[in-house]
């Protein structure tokens, strides 16, 4: 389904589907920046009023933490995202869908 770390392929390699006509964009991505955000300072937090970890150790432990996180739950949200709108049959409003 994807070509890179978050993009489509041209096509489905099993069934042939064309993934260039669904519009899945970049919709997911801020509401991942919020969520993880969230997620990731309250774990630093946490980690750091219980353990008192000096600055460079939060940031080796968060910052691949939280990339890794990104990454992973990007290409799942995009993913879903991409089978809403298949399964909804969306697409783009035209002309005649605005009378």
């Amino acid at each position: 389904m994807f070509a890179g770390l978050g993009q489509f392929a041209d096509s489905c390699a099993n069934c042939g589907l064309d993934f260039s006509s669904y519009n899945v964009g970049d919709g997911p991505a801020a509401l991942l920046t919020m969520g993880i955000g969230t997620l990731i300072i309250v774990l630093a937090l946490g980690v750091d009023s219980v353990f008192h970890p000096p600055f460079w150790v939060h940031v080796i432990i968060w910052v691949p933490f939280t990339a890794a996180l990104t990454v992973i739950s990007l290409r799942m949200a995009k993913a879903g995202l991409l089978a809403a709108e298949h399964r909804n049959r969306a697409r783009e409003a035209g002309k005649s869908d605005l009378l």
